[in-house]
């Protein structure tokens, strides 16, 4: 796993670096042993203050642990883990589930993506081209 060239992770980063990785690793477990409902609501717990500016640094340090990890880590888990760490730091992080319809016999595909203030910060641009059928916390 070559992480130490990639700018995104400095140094600095190695905190949030361990921090993703477990986090991965436990949405990853948990996606596999428990219900639908209850992973997904895990991130989904009451926020204090407001730290947007990390949301962005956040979402790129999981999108690029979670495609070098020896285990399954794509946009479920990568969301999940996203925003528990945002939320555990009081960012008000949405995660997003939709589906897009088969097109002539296709299977349905589903895809997660995070944002902050209406903004997608993991999962873009292919949120695009999805109907959102849930989102958590769900809609105020």
């Amino acid at each position: 796993m070559r992480l130490a060239n990639n700018k995104l992770l400095a140094r600095r980063h190695w905190g949030t670096l361990v921090e993703a990785g477990l986090a991965l690793a436990t949405a990853s477990a948990a996606t596999r042993l428990l219900p639908f409902k209850r992973y997904i609501a895990l991130g989904a717990r009451p926020v204090g203050q407001d730290q947007r500016a990390i949301g962005d640094e956040m979402a790129r340090i999981v999108d690029a642990l979670g495609r070098r990890l020896p285990f399954r880590s794509v946009c479920l888990q990568q969301g999940i883990a996203l925003q528990w760490m945002l939320r555990r730091r009081g960012v008000d992080a949405v995660l997003h589930y939709g589906v897009q319809l088969p097109k002539s016999g296709g299977e349905i595909r589903a895809h997660v993506w995070v944002s902050v203030d209406d903004r997608v910060v993991l999962g873009a641009p292919q949120h695009a081209d999805y109907a959102e059928v849930a989102r958590y916390p769900s809609a105020r």
